[in-house]
């Protein structure tokens, strides 16, 4: 069976287990990181050096990075539109992976910190204006891109879907003024339609 090291409420954990809800894998998810610690051990370690999470193990094969982790998953299970059957509709997979990751995700991290992980009297409410309106304009390019498509890569839902669907829930559930985007909160909501989607990503957010 399919283990998956990390905690649950950790978005990148959260890629790994969606998807591999979707591809319909047996995972067994094991509580490491945040609260429940273990992500410092010299056994974690030895499997992840960076002691981070998530840590994929399937056999003898271990893989950290969350990416990484959704993008093997498909080519070793996935079926369909899960798995890019093109190089074209590879490149263009990784494109929307790869600027999730540079370019969205960290202000969305700011964000959640601030808003989330943070005191109210401690909180920095320049660098919350400053994260909403960085991620604001990231979302927009995504809001442009949804204009005639219901998915990332067209009419399919795909693995290119997973880590930005993720943080897609964050955004449209933290608590502060967003602007309209009516593109990317219909492609939100057909996510959210998913049971797939609403076991493994639509939780509490802490």
């Amino acid at each position: 069976m399919i283990q998956v090291l990390g905690r649950p409420n950790s978005v990148n954990v959260q890629k790994v287990m969606w998807c591999a809800a979707e591809l319909g894998l047996q995972v067994e998810r094991q509580d490491i990181g945040g609260a429940f610690g273990g992500n410092g051990t010299a056994d974690y370690l030895a499997k992840n050096p960076n002691g981070r999470i998530p840590t994929l193990i399937d056999g003898d094969y271990v893989l950290w990075e969350s990416n990484a982790i959704v993008r093997y998953l498909c080519d070793q299970y996935g079926k369909q539109n899960w798995q890019p059957e093109t190089a074209k509709l590879h490149g263009h997979t990784s494109q929307w992976m790869d600027w999730y990751l540079t370019q969205l995700h960290p202000p969305m991290t700011t964000l959640f910190w601030q808003l989330v992980r943070t005191q109210k009297e401690e909180q920095d409410h320049d660098a919350i204006q400053t994260a909403i309106k960085t991620c604001a304009n990231f979302w927009q390019m995504l809001e442009n891109h949804l204009t005639d498509r219901s998915y990332v890569l067209g009419d399919n839902i795909s693995m290119a879907d997973i880590p930005v669907g993720c943080s897609a829930y964050r955004w449209h559930n933290m608590e502060f003024e967003r602007p309209s985007l009516p593109n990317l909160e219909a492609w939100w909501k057909r996510l959210a339609e998913r049971s797939a989607y609403k076991t493994n990503v639509m939780l509490p957010i802490i």
